[in-house]
């Protein structure tokens, strides 16, 4: 029988975004202090002797992962959806360096997506993605879950 286990890591990151033709006050920069919740599952290595025996996954490389794919390339950056403040390409200096384009409304439900395409694709194949949950306040998240997005068949 399969013997499951979930594993959640906790990441934190500071990010600028705006969302242009929102109608409302987030339709200008402004930033949040983000909290993302990563969980993964899989089965225990029971071979024994291995170094990883009796783990589904080494935080530490669940780690790796998210800071390469997520945290780094967006922790104090100011997230844009491309096209929509052309004059800040042209303008970068020290204080625009860091300006992430993307092609989609740089929401909490947006980035959720783009981050569980990150993650997965660089997971171990035994090992599985199973949520994500992206606090941009304290009182305010977004949820992605394997089990909502299964192919249809």
């Amino acid at each position: 029988m399969k013997q499951i286990i979930r594993l959640t890591k906790i990441f934190r990151f500071e990010m600028a975004h705006a969302l242009p033709g929102y109608n409302g006050l987030c339709k200008h920069i402004h930033g949040h202090s983000y909290r993302l919740e990563v969980t993964i599952s899989g089965e225990p290595d029971n071979h024994s002797g291995h170094s990883s025996e009796g783990m589904v996954f080494d935080f530490a490389d669940l780690k790796a992962i998210v800071q390469q794919e997520i945290i780094l390339p967006l922790d104090h950056a100011l997230m844009l959806k491309e096209g929509s403040m052309p004059s800040f390409a042209e303008n970068e200096n020290e204080l625009l360096g860091k300006i992430v384009w993307v092609p989609w409304q740089p929401t909490c439900e947006n980035m959720l997506l783009d981050f569980a395409g990150r993650i997965s694709n660089n997971l171990p194949e035994r090992i599985r993605l199973c949520s994500l949950k992206l606090y941009e306040t304290s009182t305010s998240y977004a949820e992605w879950h394997a089990s909502d997005n299964l192919p249809v068949t």
